[in-house]
């Protein structure tokens, strides 16, 4: 049975304004049950979520999937720690830079790959100062001042 092309692009906006993406990883996520089901009907939420390593692996916590409308009593939990699937060599990558220089991994994006599997996008993040946030609310009412100059 082939899957027909959802296009599922759950942004997290709030990341880019509080923080400065440095880079960028696109990991695989294990789920659970009704998970993707909930994923393919936007029923998600990746706004309050955030990375963490636990030993040596890296988990993204407070994703809100909500539960699936069908499900019955074995319906996943909307709010639980989900295990990000990135091969060694980024893991320790990522792993090295939190330690040495105080970054944070910030959840950019959730979307469904063209196989129909749900990635999301992670970013190596460092935090703005508020005057850095200033900037960026004039580059962006610069821009849109501009985009509103060009269509006249």
């Amino acid at each position: 049975m082939a899957h027909k092309p959802v296009n599922i692009n759950i942004k997290n906006k709030r990341a880019y304004f509080e923080f400065e993406i440095l880079e960028k990883f696109v990991a695989g996520i294990q789920l659970v049950g009704t998970e993707i089901k909930s994923i393919r009907n936007s029923k998600a939420s990746i706004v309050e979520a955030f990375c963490r390593f636990a030993k040596d692996e890296l988990y993204v916590v407070n994703m809100n999937i909500s539960e699936y409308d069908f499900g019955n009593i074995n319906n996943h939990a909307a709010r639980r720690d989900r295990k990000l699937l990135l091969n060694r060599k980024e893991l320790e990558k990522l792993q090295k830079k939190i330690k040495e220089s105080g970054l944070t991994i910030v959840p950019l994006k959730l979307f469904i790959s063209e196989k129909g599997i749900a990635k999301l996008e992670i970013g190596l993040a460092k935090g703005k100062k508020l005057h850095d946030k200033r900037e960026t609310l004039k580059q962006k009412d610069a821009s849109r001042d501009m985009d509103r100059a060009m269509k006249f």
